[in-house]
């Protein structure tokens, strides 16, 4: 029924901003629902710019979070346009303050604390806790994490490097100045003349 009286209405492009009450900020994704035209629902975009097809006598009802609703009948206007400027007025709800405690009530946080009592030196335990037991206790549970893998690789290549540079399993007797010395001596005392070598 309500579509066949719809359809004797007269339709019009329904358009407008909506803005928060006190300032111009436009209040975007509104949800817009023509209640009287079988609840179609529509949404503005992020500027609060909507645009969609009405009829004339139609409620529209705007809704969004934290804003009170906003109820707009489509009067009666020449053409077949209609522009609205919708004013959203910002809801403020302040909640009662809440303390949260993870005992039952105040008496059985006191009882606890009370029986805590560990009468345990802060320094004696710290010095048990970084102990070289204690530490390597924990090295052989914990993993490590990525900036200390990082770390290990790092040095492990650094060395590969150095000790590839130095090449301590190869060395060069070129590079001995020992080696030098003997050679140059061996060559003055003519151990490597022509007459010496008979082929």
């Amino acid at each position: 029924m309500a579509s066949v009286s719809a359809q004797s209405k007269k339709i019009l492009q329904f358009s407008g901003l909506i803005t928060s009450t006190g300032s111009d900020l436009p209040v975007g994704f509104v949800t817009i629902k023509n209640t009287t035209f079988n609840n179609q629902t529509f949404m503005s975009n992020n500027e609060g710019y909507f645009s969609f097809v009405a009829h004339v006598g139609d409620v529209i009802e705007f809704t969004s979070v934290g804003f009170d609703p906003v109820t707009i009948t489509i009067p009666e206007v020449e053409g077949d346009k209609y522009t609205a400027s919708v004013k959203m007025r910002a809801l403020i709800i302040e909640l009662p303050a809440v303390t949260p405690f993870p005992w039952a009530s105040y008496e059985d946080y006191l009882a606890e604390f009370m029986g805590l009592g560990t009468g345990e030196d802060p320094i004696a335990s710290a010095r048990r806790n970084l102990s070289p037991d204690a530490l390597a206790a924990l090295a052989s549970v914990v993993p490590r994490n990525a900036e200390e893998i990082q770390t290990y690789n790092s040095l492990q290549r650094h060395q590969y490097m150095q000790n590839k540079n130095i090449n301590q399993r190869m060395n060069n007797p070129f590079l001995n100045p020992f080696n030098w010395y003997q050679f140059i001596n061996s060559i003055k005392k003519g151990d490597y003349s022509r007459e010496k070598l008979k082929y």
